[in-house]
């Protein structure tokens, strides 16, 4: 569960490397995202000459979580960290280049290309 003030890596290559969330996208009384949600942040940490700097805002989807996911088969997934791969306005990933695993659950919210660019979904 994400919410504001939550920090979580950034799982692509575009140079950020922590964001803060500041806000949860999807209507007035959602508290916390989960996996797939879209979130708003602010870049804590960033690389230097990258093309984001600290203190931008930016907006990303959610792709791990510590909280643990209840499938329908039963099943639990439970990462180490939060991540979040950051969007641009066409809800496609600024990156070119995703690391580590994502969960399935994105897709079905439509976040294909993140999927087909990401090296392991669990």
């Amino acid at each position: 569960m994400i919410q504001m003030q939550s920090y979580l890596d950034v799982a692509d290559n575009t140079g950020a490397k922590t964001v803060m969330c500041i806000n949860v996208l999807g209507g007035t009384r959602q508290k916390y995202a989960k996996i797939g949600d879209v979130i708003i942040g602010s870049v804590k940490k960033a690389l230097p000459n990258s093309d984001i700097k600290k203190g931008q805002i930016v907006r990303g989807v959610v792709v791990r979580t510590r909280r643990d996911i209840q499938r329908p088969d039963g099943t639990s997934v439970r990462f180490d960290r939060n991540a979040l791969v950051i969007l641009d306005d066409d809800n496609n990933p600024k990156g070119t280049r995703i690391f580590g695993a994502v969960a399935r659950e994105l897709r079905q919210r439509n976040f294909m290309k993140i999927i087909s660019l990401a090296s392991e979904v669990v």
